[in-house]
């Protein structure tokens, strides 16, 4: 299939450190990613984009979140930036559930892991949802990949 990642970077010049439990949800969502995602270039401005599959660079340049892609041969195959203002409730609300989770998943019985966990869901639908939003008509994605991409930019925001 072309209509993929292949390969993902996360630029972290000047990030903070996570923690533990981010750096875990980092991994997860990078495997993830890379066993099963769709995504497409889709033609801009009348040009016709290269093919994937696609090594991905994510970072954080100027205040914005800079998509880069290359073909699986290093051939640049589009840039876009995105504005982090859409993100940041919905990253913010991100982290404060996930805290929850984890001091939660420590101290607390089953039932109640679950609700929080749904909530946790919830918040994270709501970011790929917006990134899907934000991502017309420069890059296509579905609904997992977006799901997954999200967690990364939660990375990027981190500290």
């Amino acid at each position: 299939m072309t209509n993929r990642i292949c390969q993902i970077e996360i630029d972290e010049k000047g990030l903070a450190r996570p923690t533990p439990e981010i750096e875990q949800e980092r991994r997860v969502a990078v495997f993830d990613l890379l066993e099963d995602n769709s995504f497409g270039l889709p033609a801009r401005d009348g040009h016709l984009t290269p093919v994937g599959p696609y090594r991905l660079h994510l970072g954080i340049r100027d205040g914005r979140l800079v998509f880069s892609a290359r073909t699986e041969g290093g051939i640049p195959a589009g840039e876009f930036h995105l504005s982090l203002g859409p993100f940041r409730q919905v990253v913010k609300d991100y982290f404060q559930i996930c805290e929850s989770y984890f001091e939660a998943v420590k101290r607390l019985p089953p039932s109640q892991i679950e609700a929080i966990d749904m909530a946790r869901r919830g918040i994270h639908n709501e970011g790929a949802s917006i990134l899907q939003e934000r991502l017309q008509g420069k890059a296509e994605v579905d609904t997992a990949t977006a799901r997954r991409l999200f967690t990364l930019i939660c990375v990027l925001h981190w500290g």
